[in-house]
């Protein structure tokens, strides 16, 4: 997983940023055409956070895949045929291939209590449930 160096130090640095590094996180630098991409799309859609737009120019990238719960970045992702899934497709793919389910739950509730929490609430107690049982 890869996320653009903007996003990193704005949103992950200060939430377990070196821990997920660690992980294998790698934070790349854009492009001065994806840069250019970003502001365009920022201005463009105003809406977008500049760290979305960054994100969206990333995935633009060959063998790049944007995950976001954020209903506008996914239809601007999907305007540009940029491959993009949720946040919650990848918890998914993260329980199937064995994942605790604790550990899901866990880092699930402490994202959907995210005072900027984007993803679905009805998908989110879903799986909660889900893992529970």
């Amino acid at each position: 997983m890869v996320v653009p160096d903007i996003l990193y130090q704005r949103e992950i640095a200060e939430y377990n940023g070196p821990y997920l590094r660690e992980l294998g996180l790698q934070v790349v630098e854009l492009t001065p055409a994806e840069v250019q991409l970003a502001q365009e799309v920022n201005q463009a859609r105003p809406t977008l956070s500049l760290t979305d737009c960054f994100a969206l120019s990333c995935a633009t990238r060959a063998g790049h895949i944007l995950v976001t719960g954020d209903r506008a970045l996914r239809t601007e992702a999907t305007s540009r045929q940029v491959e993009v899934v949720g946040l919650l497709w990848l918890l998914d793919r993260l329980a199937e291939v064995g994942v605790d389910l604790p550990t899901l739950r866990a880092g699930l509730d402490q994202i959907a209590n995210h005072p900027r929490c984007r993803v679905p609430s009805g998908e989110v107690r879903a799986r909660l449930a889900a893992w529970d049982s």
